[in-house]
């Protein structure tokens, strides 16, 4: 693929992952109180963190993928 092909599908990719979890984190408040009234505090907090941490991952296997292709 060239270069403008690369950056095309890079957009997109970036893209996808900011809707993606945007989404996700415009639902979050209400999955959390869901979660906290149903099971616990605890299981509400650590899918939070599941979440935020999710967010940074995605971003750092995919600039590890980009190093290692280049």
């Amino acid at each position: 693929m060239n270069g403008s092909g690369t950056n095309k599908s890079a957009a997109i990719a970036a893209i996808a992952i900011i809707l993606g979890f945007g989404l996700l984190f415009f639902i979050l408040p209400t999955v959390t109180l869901w979660l906290a009234n149903h099971y616990s505090v605890w299981v509400a907090a650590v899918f939070d963190a599941i979440a935020v941490l999710a967010f940074f991952l995605i971003f750092w296997l995919r600039a590890r993928y980009q190093r290692r292709h280049r």
